[in-house]
């Protein structure tokens, strides 16, 4: 093999990040060392058999016994517990770990394989927007290599390679818009309406973040850290047909961008392969078949989660770790039929005039912000 993945440990290995990055896996022939999941148990223990995996973890561990039963007779350990999370992230037996871990829950063990020097294959946006600059000084001084799987990250990821930032105009993310992209009243949306993305399949979570476009809030920030680049050079489009992933302009007015079909399987190949761009099974877009790419502004008046964004990113310190915690707090409730669509808005709005805020904060002080936030929301916005 050409590139440096030798064996591989998934971190939330029963969503679609996780399904996908076990097809690329075993289409590319890559030992699969631990996955991990929350409480799927029966999807776990699946998983587990076919790749043939070493370890199983399940973060609740309620469910250990029900593991350990699901894998008898398999040869596979079954661990549980926040502990056995970290033990599989740091454990030399794999020299790369996909972080799949929905919501600010995967903080913790992608820290601990940003610590353990690893090939850390990012997914899910939530630990760099809640701790972006610790992540990234301690993977300076372990030396770990962070690579995006993020669609529009992988693009601006592969549009820099070989430049600089200085000689970086604008990083330009780009974004469906979601179902509601034409819309200009959210207030009598459904749930149900929300959880249908026009073009991308993905987890409940991250459908309703992007319904809200919650989700370029959260890539914004990430894409500060990720190239370490300035707010203001970043930038958001819509673009309703998902082909360019995202773009960077130059300042000698050239554009870079990354294209491909709206399938996560490219980005995490790409991860897993990089700096290689070996043969998989997806296929480029069929050019003569678009009739055309569309780009819009996004419409801050309807989604006001993008200014959100900026706004919190702005504030540093805790305010982004704060954003991140209402929108998830929000997500639930709305998934449980305790608030509408719109209320999403409302809670982060709430949430960044109201909880106070601290610059430099310390991984303790992320995390009991976080759970702070949870708390604070736990019965909706206080009256």
């Amino acid at each position: 093999m050409s590139w440096t993945t030798r064996a591989l440990t998934i971190l939330g290995s029963t969503g679609s990040i996780g399904v996908n990055t076990l097809s690329v896996a075993a289409e590319l022939k890559i030992p699969v060392y631990a996955l991990t999941a929350h409480s799927q148990v029966e999807k776990l223990a699946e998983q587990a058999r076919a790749c043939k995996a070493t370890v199983a973890v399940i973060a609740d561990d309620h469910y250990y016994n029900d593991l350990k039963q699901a894998l008898s007779g398999s040869g596979i350990e079954a661990r549980a517990g926040a502990e056995a999370l970290n033990e599989v992230s740091s454990s030399p037996e794999a020299d790369a770990v996909v972080t799949a871990i929905v919501g600010g829950a995967g903080l913790a063990p992608t820290l601990t394989a940003i610590r353990a020097g690893k090939r850390v294959c990012i997914a899910n946006k939530e630990p760099l927007v809640m701790a972006g600059e610790l992540i990234m000084n301690e993977a300076r001084k372990s030396g770990a290599v962070v690579l995006p799987i993020d669609s529009e990250h992988s693009a601006l990821f592969q549009c820099l390679e070989g430049h600089s930032t200085s000689e970086v105009e604008k990083l330009i993310i780009t974004g469906s818009g979601g179902p509601f992209r034409t819309l200009t009243d959210l207030s009598q949306v459904t749930l149900e309406q929300a959880l249908k993305h026009p073009n991308w399949s993905m987890g409940q979570k991250i459908t309703i973040d992007s319904a809200s476009l919650m989700n370029k809030s959260l890539e914004i920030i990430e894409a500060r850290w990720l190239f370490n680049i300035e707010l203001d050079r970043i930038d958001l489009l819509i673009h309703p047909q998902s082909i360019v992933h995202s773009m960077v302009s130059y300042r000698d007015g050239s554009v870079l961008a990354q294209l491909g079909k709206p399938d996560m399987r490219t980005p995490i190949q790409y991860a897993l392969t990089y700096p290689v761009h070996t043969t998989g099974s997806m296929e480029a877009p069929d050019f003569t078949q678009l009739a055309h790419l569309d780009f819009e502004e996004p419409k801050h008046d309807i989604f006001p989660s993008v200014r959100m964004g900026y706004d919190a990113a702005r504030r540093g310190g805790l305010a982004p770790v704060i954003m991140n915690a209402a929108n998830e707090t929000a997500v639930d409730h709305l998934l449980k039929g305790r608030c509408s669509f719109i209320d999403i808005f409302a809670y982060i709005e709430h949430a960044l005039t109201h909880i106070d805020n601290s610059e430099h904060p310390s991984l303790d002080a992320i995390l009991d912000a976080d759970r702070y936030t949870r708390r604070y929301f736990e019965n909706g916005i206080p009256k």
